[in-house]
């Protein structure tokens, strides 16, 4: 009788293990399927500024290039404010389910050190880099001098008479200055504007002396004949303007650059994140959005998720250190 009821509980235990193993199975199975049916519905892509400006423009037509390979609509939504806190924030709390993606700009390695918010690299799933756009430090035509070399020796001659205007107190393009101050050794008065257009306007209208913004911001004045730049502050010269050297090849060993890149919330499959990756290299490498990116001064320049996220780490570093040691007040 006890060996009859030990044959049964011994049957019991292996019809058990071998529902369990075919569950597992089955679970495995069941979540491979869900990563081959992704993506099954819309995603949502925030951007933190308002639409128009650059950022709106960059991230709909990434969007428009992704949904071609995606096969499911992607709803770009402006989410503004907070120097963009509001809507990178949004992107930081969405679920992790892969359909809420977001649009970031270098300011988001800026944040925590100018005090505006909490947000930094880590926390977020970086999906991949999409532009890249090097300050360009810009004089009137007529100005008298002709290369960085001159600019510096003048601005050493005349501490503190230089005015250069910039898109406003602890943006990029105020930090792309005070650095390549700093590095020179010269000192600058900064003229703080609601953002870079209205600084170039007052560079061509001979109300400050200099700005270190975007080439697609001063793009047009050069080719009017209204201004020069005199360098940039890439690692590598601008494939649009290749006769412009950087400050590196100068002398002047400092790197400030604008960027684009998209990313998810923290925690998103990888299986979800290769889709989106993938998508979005096709997408940065279309012909049409190396055209758009052209014509705005950028450059078309895709970071794969890991190299974004280094990249990116070592931004946020760079002006963790950096900034506070700026007066912004």
């Amino acid at each position: 009788m006890k060996k009859i009821a030990w044959g049964l509980i011994g049957l019991s235990i292996a019809f058990l293990v071998g529902c369990s193993a075919q569950g597992g199975q089955a679970g495995g199975q069941s979540g491979q399927a869900e990563a081959k049916k992704y993506p099954e519905k819309e995603i949502t892509l925030v951007v933190p500024y308002a639409p128009g400006g650059a950022s709106d423009s960059t991230a709909r037509i990434i969007a428009k290039n992704m949904e071609e390979k995606l096969k499911v609509p992607i709803v770009t939504v402006n989410k503004t404010g907070g120097t963009g806190g509001v809507g990178m924030t949004f992107v930081q709390s969405s679920p992790n389910d892969g359909y809420t993606f977001g649009y970031v700009p270098v300011e988001m390695t800026m944040h925590k050190a100018l005090g505006l918010s909490e947000l930094e690299p880590s926390k977020f799933d970086l999906l991949g880099q999409a532009t890249m756009i090097p300050a360009a430090i810009t004089v009137p035509a007529d100005a008298p001098y002709n290369t960085i070399e001159e600019f510096v020796e003048y601005a050493k001659q005349n501490q503190g008479k230089i005015k250069v205007g910039n898109s406003g107190v602890g943006s990029i393009w105020h930090i792309a200055s005070t650095a390549f101050a700093n590095k020179a050794g010269v000192q600058f008065t900064d003229i703080p504007f609601d953002g870079a257009a209205p600084a170039v306007t007052a560079l061509m209208g001979n109300h400050v002396d200099a700005v270190a913004v975007s080439l697609g911001e001063v793009k047009s004045g050069v080719e009017a004949k209204k201004l020069k730049v005199l360098a940039v502050m890439s690692a590598e010269r601008d494939k649009n303007f290749p006769d412009i050297p950087t400050l590196k090849e100068k002398g002047f060993d400092v790197e400030v650059v604008g960027w684009g890149g998209f990313v998810l919330p923290k925690g998103t499959s990888d299986d979800f994140k290769k889709v989106l990756a993938d998508a979005l290299k096709e997408a940065v490498e279309s012909d049409d959005f190396k055209k758009f990116a052209n014509e705005r001064g950028m450059s078309a320049v895709y970071k794969s998720p890991e190299d974004f996220t280094t990249f990116a780490e070592q931004q946020f570093k760079f002006f963790s250190d950096f900034i506070p040691t700026l007066d912004l007040k």
